[in-house]
């Protein structure tokens, strides 16, 4: 059985500026990569360390890694967080601006990636990780949009997540099933572009 914890990144400097990232590579802040380094304390034993290749994500498994003495860190570009279109960089303030009523009718642009596209491609990922880890303990760092994903599929309610708040996966059988939401801070940050 593949024991897998995936968890969000750290704050970033959109983060702390209310802006949806998708895919654009804005770093941590001071404040994320203390977070980071507090959080690798509530990492536990791993045998490995998978993330997206995005900085945010990339720069907060480094950190960990560093901390509890596993590496090196291995990038995964399934992981990487949704494409967000031509939202990217934009607070929820101008979205609203440009593209009136957009959010709350649920509607996205036209740039925006699918979610039959982000759950293949996050699953598979999550696949890769548990073909080559069949009986390991691993943690994955990623973004919002991929544990929403995968909560999608298993079939857990949305709910908001914080800077290095995740969920705990295990994979047997072929077949992965959801475990608890974590929070690896005590001091949370709940950016709110989401």
């Amino acid at each position: 059985m593949t024991s897998l914890l995936l968890v969000r990144h750290g704050q970033s400097v959109w983060n702390a500026d209310g802006r949806w990232q998708g895919q654009e590579n804005p770093p941590l802040t001071e404040l994320g990569r203390e977070q980071a380094r507090l959080a690798s304390h509530g990492v536990g034993a791993v045998d490995a360390i998978y993330c997206s290749p995005l900085d945010r994500a990339a720069t907060t498994a480094m950190i960990i890694a560093e901390q509890i003495g596993v590496g090196p860190i291995l990038l995964l570009p399934g992981l990487m967080e949704r494409h967000a279109g031509e939202w990217q960089g934009l607070t929820r303030d101008e979205i609203e601006e440009q593209y009136p009523g957009y959010l709350d009718a649920g509607t996205r642009p036209p740039a925006w990636e699918d979610d039959d596209e982000v759950e293949a491609r996050v699953m598979a990922a999550l696949d890769e990780i548990a073909e080559q880890h069949p009986d390991g303990h691993v943690l994955a760092v990623a973004h919002a949009g991929v544990i929403f994903a995968v909560e999608r599929i298993i079939g857990a309610e949305w709910e908001r997540l914080a800077n290095l708040g995740g969920r705990w996966l295990e994979h047997a059988n072929g077949t992965w099933t959801i475990g608890n939401r974590i929070h690896l801070l005590i001091d949370e940050t709940i950016p709110d572009q989401i």
